[in-house]
C-alpha cells in the first residue's frame, strides 16, 4: 500500500512541477504565475477540483518517448468564482513552451464540454507558443477540436480568455472565438507569424511586442478587450467581469444591491451638454450620473473610442451600454465604431442583459476610406444587431441623431422598448447649416456677398427652430417621451423594471445572415 502511495506522491509532485524548478523560475522572473498559481488566484479559495493530472502526451511520431509529464502541459478542472461554478484552463508554458499536442488538447475539449453540460462559464488562461511540432497533424486536429467547442458554446455560455503570454498560430484563434480577451502588458502576446516569419516573408523588422502586445491589440486591431499589467491583475479584472454575467443563456444575470448617485447627480446632467451643437464633452460624465455607482466597467475602452460599450448596473440589475462619445471623431459611427458596438450588443442579447442607449451622433464617418474600406457592410452589422435583439432596449437621445445614423442606434424603428429624449435632442436627416445649403441652394446663390452670410444664419436658426428638435419625433410615436434630464436615472429603472419580463417571438429560422 505505501507503494502505491509513494507513486502517486511523486505523480502528483511531478504534476504540480510542471516543466521543473530551473524552467519554472525563469517563468516567474518574466513577471508570471505558474498555471496552478493562477488557478488558485482565479478561484474562491479551496474550491478548485483538478482533472485530468495524470494525463500525458503520446509517443511522438519519430518513435521517440520523451519525457512524460504529468498534465502534459495544461491543467484543467472547476471551482467557484464569487460562490459560483465555473470550468476553466491553464496552459503551462514551463511544459513544451505550452504547445499544445493531442493530449493537452483533449484536456481542454472536455473541460469545455464540461462547462457546456453544468452551463457555466469556461476561462481560458492562455500561455503557449502553438502546436507541438512533434505531433505534427495530430496537433491541428487537437486546436480544430478546441476550435469546435468554442463556436458549440458561443452564445451558450460566457467564454473569457487571459492571455498572459506569447500565444503564436493556431494559439490565437480559440481566444479570438471566444467572447472577451484580457491582455498582460508586456507578458501578453498574439500573432498569427512572430518577428522571424515576418522579417523572412516581408523584411519588416518588429518586435513581438510590436507586432502583438496588448497596447497592439488594444488600440489597433480591437482583438483585445481589456488590458492589465500583471496576472494578478487581469485575474481579478476575469472575476469582475464575471460578476455581471449569468452562468449561462438560460439564465438571468445576477442581481445586487442598487446604488444610486448623489442626489446632487441628477440636477447636474443638464450642464454637461454643450448648448452649441459642434462642442465636445466626455459622454462618461452622463454615464457616471445615471448609472449604479462605481458600476461601469468599460470594454474595448482603447478602441473605436468614438463610441462607448461596457456592462453597468442600473438599480441593481446588470446592464450593457452602448453611447456615442462627442469628445472621439464627434461620435459619428465609423467602421471600427460600428463592429465594436454590434459585436457587444449581440453579446447582451445572447445572455439576457438589458441594453441601454445613449445617442448623441451626427452621422457616420465620411471619406474615401470609410467608404472603400466597407462602412456600409460594418454599419449594417449594428444596425442588425439592434434590430435582432430581443432584450429590453431603452434609449436616450442626448443631442444629435442625425440621418440613418438615428435609425442605427436603436430607435423605435429597430426596436426599441422605451425610447427618450432630452430637450436638447435635434433629430433629423442632418444639421441645419448642411440642410440650408441644400435646401436653399438657389436662395443663397441669388442673394448678393453682402447679404449672403446674413441670409444663411437666418434660415439656419429657422431651420434649427423649426426641425432640430425632439417634438417631431414625438408627435410620430417614434418618441415616446421628452424628459427632463434629472429624470433620466428614474425612468430608466421604471422602464426597466416593467420590461423585465418581455418576451418578443420572432420567426422561426435556423439563424440569420448578419452581414460579416
Amino acid at each position: 500500500m505505501s507503494e502505491a502511495f509513494d507513486r502517486w506522491a511523486v505523480l502528483r509532485k511531478r504534476a504540480r512541477e510542471g516543466g521543473g524548478a530551473e524552467r519554472t523560475e525563469r517563468h516567474r522572473a518574466a513577471g508570471k504565475l505558474s498555471a496552478h498559481e493562477r488557478l488558485e488566484a482565479f478561484f474562491d479559495p479551496g474550491t478548485f477540483t483538478e482533472l485530468g493530472a495524470f494525463v500525458t502526451h503520446r509517443v511522438d511520431t519519430f518513435g521517440r518517448e520523451e519525457r512524460r509529464v504529468p498534465g502534459d502541459g495544461v491543467v484543467t478542472g472547476w471551482g467557484e468564482v464569487d460562490g459560483r461554478p465555473v470550468c476553466a484552463f491553464a496552459q503551462d508554458a514551463t511544459v513544451f513552451g505550452g504547445a499544445l499536442g493531442e493530449a493537452h488538447a483533449m484536456k481542454i475539449v472536455q473541460v469545455m464540454e464540461t462547462a457546456r453540460k453544468a452551463g457555466v462559464p469556461i476561462v481560458g488562461f492562455n500561455d503557449s507558443g502553438g502546436a507541438r511540432i512533434q505531433e505534427g497533424v495530430l496537433s491541428l486536429g487537437g486546436y480544430g477540436d478546441v476550435f469546435y467547442q468554442n463556436v458549440l458554446l458561443s452564445g451558450v455560455v460566457p467564454q473569457v480568455s487571459l492571455v498572459l503570454g506569447p500565444c503564436a498560430g493556431g494559439a490565437v484563434y480559440s481566444p479570438a472565438l471566444t467572447d472577451f480577451v484580457i491582455m498582460t502588458r508586456g507578458t501578453g502576446q498574439m500573432f498569427i507569424t512572430g518577428p522571424d516569419v515576418v522579417r523572412a516573408v516581408t523584411s519588416e523588422e518588429v518586435t513581438m511586442e510590436a507586432l502583438g502586445g496588448a497596447r497592439a491589440h488594444a488600440e489597433l486591431t480591437g482583438v483585445s478587450h481589456f488590458t492589465a499589467e500583471t496576472d494578478r491583475d487581469a485575474i481579478e479584472l476575469s472575476r469582475h467581469l464575471l460578476s455581471y454575467l449569468p452562468l449561462n443563456n438560460l439564465e438571468e444575470p445576477p442581481l445586487a444591491a442598487a446604488a444610486a448617485p448623489a442626489d446632487a447627480a441628477a440636477k447636474e446632467l443638464e450642464t454637461i451638454v454643450p448648448e452649441e451643437a459642434n462642442a465636445p464633452y466626455d459622454v462618461h460624465a452622463i454615464l457616471e450620473r445615471v448609472l449604479d455607482l462605481e458600476s461601469f466597467l468599460e470594454v474595448q475602452a482603447e478602441w473605436a473610442a468614438n463610441v462607448v460599450v461596457g456592462f453597468a448596473r442600473l438599480d441593481g440589475r446588470p446592464v450593457g451600454v452602448v453611447a456615442n462619445n462627442p469628445s472621439v471623431l464627434a461620435g459619428t459611427l465609423d467602421i471600427n465604431a460600428s463592429t465594436k458596438a454590434a459585436r457587444f450588443v449581440r453579446f447582451c442579447d445572447a445572455f439576457h442583459l438589458p441594453l441601454l442607449t445613449f445617442v448623441d451622433v451626427p452621422g457616420f464617418l465620411p471619406g474615401t476610406a470609410q467608404e472603400h474600406g466597407g462602412i456600409i457592410r460594418h454599419g449594417a452589422k449594428l444596425l442588425y444587431a439592434y434590430a435582432d435583439a430581443t432584450v429590453p432596449m431603452l434609449t436616450v437621445i442626448l443631442r444629435k441623431a442625425y440621418g440613418g445614423a438615428y435609425v442605427v442606434m436603436c430607435s423605435k424603428h429597430l426596436g426599441g422598448d422605451m425610447n427618450l429624449a432630452w430637450p436638447t435632442a435635434e433629430i433629423a436627416v442632418m444639421g441645419a447649416e448642411g440642410a440650408v445649403n441644400i435646401l436653399s441652394r438657389r436662395e443663397l446663390d441669388a442673394a448678393g456677398e453682402a447679404e449672403r452670410d446674413a441670409l444663411r444664419q437666418k434660415l439656419t436658426a429657422e431651420y434649427r427652430r423649426e426641425f432640430l428638435n425632439p417634438y417631431l419625433a414625438a408627435e410620430r410615436g417614434y418618441i415616446d417621451d421628452v424628459i427632463d434630464p434629472a429624470d433620466t436615472r428614474a425612468r430608466l429603472v421604471a422602464g426597466l423594471r416593467m420590461l423585465a419580463s418581455k418576451r418578443d417571438d420572432r420567426p422561426a429560422r435556423k439563424h440569420g445572415n448578419v452581414p460579416l
